[in-house]
C-alpha cells in the first residue's frame, strides 16, 4: 500500500461538498456481483472517519487481489471507521430480480452503520435508501469513500465465493467467483445447477430447460 489521502486529495471532493453541507458522517456504498451466475450480491457501506491518515483507495476493478487484501485491512484498521456489509442470496435474485436485490443489499449495508447523515452511491439513483444520497455514475473513481466500500464488498464477496468452492470443487468458484467464464458454463454442462446459481440468469435457466431446437430449413 502506497501513501495516504489527505482531506484536500481530489478523491475526497465528494465527500468535502457533503461536509461543507453540514452533513458529518457521509457514506459511500457500492456493490460487486450483478453479473455472475452463482453466488450472492454484496454491497458495503463505508464511512470514513476525519482527521486521520487515510489509504490510497481505488477502485477495486483497477486493484490486484494482494492489494485489494492489503486495502481491506487497512480500511477496517481505521479509528472511527463505520463498515457495513449486506447480502441478497439467490433465491432472492431469483425471486425479485438483480436489480432489485442490488439495491436490497445496498439498503442492509447502510441499515449497518452506527451513525451515517447521507450517502455517496456508485452508478445510478437507488430507491428506498434511508438517509439523503447522491448517485454517482463511476464514482468509484471519483469518492474515497464509495472506492473503500468497492473495495470492502469485493473482498468480502470474494471470500464467500472461495467458501462455496470448498462445497462444489468441480465448478471452479475460488478463480472465477460466479462469473460466466467458459470454465464455468462447461462445469454448469458437465454437472448440472447447484443451489448457489441464480436460476432466472439465461444461461443457468437454460441448462435447467433447454430451448426448443429449431428446425432446419432448405
Amino acid at each position: 500500500m502506497d501513501g495516504f489521502l489527505t482531506e484536500s486529495d481530489e478523491l475526497l471532493r465528494p465527500e468535502r461538498e457533503c461536509w461543507a453541507e453540514g452533513f458529518c458522517f457521509v457514506a459511500g456504498v457500492d456493490e460487486v456481483g450483478r453479473g455472475p451466475l452463482a453466488g450472492p450480491v454484496v454491497a458495503a457501506a463505508v464511512v470514513l472517519p476525519r482527521g486521520v491518515a487515510l489509504p490510497c483507495v481505488n477502485d477495486s476493478k483497477q486493484l490486484c487481489e494482494s492489494a485489494r487484501e492489503e486495502l481491506n485491512a487497512a480500511i477496517f484498521a481505521l479509528p472511527g471507521v463505520q463498515i457495513g456489509i449486506g447480502e441478497v442470496d439467490v433465491g432472492t435474485i431469483d425471486l425479485m430480480n438483480i436489480l432489485n436485490a442490488t439495491h436490497l443489499a445496498m439498503r442492509r449495508a447502510v441499515e449497518q452503520l452506527r451513525q451515517a447523515d447521507f450517502i455517496l452511491v456508485d452508478g445510478r439513483p437507488v430507491k428506498g435508501l434511508p438517509l439523503p444520497s447522491r448517485a454517482m455514475v463511476k464514482g468509484d473513481e471519483k469518492s474515497a469513500s464509495i472506492a473503500a466500500a468497492s473495495i470492502v464488498a469485493k473482498v468480502h464477496r470474494d471470500r464467500m465465493m472461495v467458501e462455496l468452492d470448498a462445497v462444489y470443487p468441480q465448478y471452479g468458484f475460488a478463480s472465477h467467483k460466479g462469473y460466466g467464464t467458459a470454465e464455468h458454463l462447461e462445469a454448469l454442462r458437465k454437472y448440472g445447477v447447484t443451489p448457489v446459481h441464480r436460476r432466472s440468469f439465461r444461461p443457468v435457466r437454460e441448462i435447467l430447460t433447454p430451448p426448443p431446437e429449431q428446425p432446419l430449413l432448405f
